[in-house]
């Protein structure tokens, strides 16, 4: 099979688009990080896998009245800056 010029030229055209759109995407997904106020939120996957614990031991956690932590929406979220003040403090 044979490809001319001005047909391979207008493939390239058309993969370079679709790499720049999901370039564009991919940009999206990494500046669109939970904010509140400018400070990043963590959800209970993000927490499981940062402090290496379940999410029953998170629930206990809140109940116990360890984890500061907000409800939005049914979900649970926490500051950074509390989840780092809690693991200095844990760690001294």
């Amino acid at each position: 099979m044979y490809i001319d010029k001005e047909n391979f030229e207008a493939w390239m055209e058309r993969i370079m688009d679709r790499l720049d759109m999901q370039d564009k995407k991919i940009d999206r997904l990494l500046n669109s990080q939970n904010c509140l106020d400018g400070e990043k939120l963590l959800d209970n996957q993000d927490l499981c896998f940062l402090l290496k614990v379940s999410v029953k031991t998170l629930q206990r956690y809140r109940k116990k009245g360890i984890l500061p932590y907000l409800l939005l929406d049914g979900k649970y979220y926490y500051r950074a800056s509390d989840i780092h003040k809690l693991i200095r403090e844990r760690t001294d």
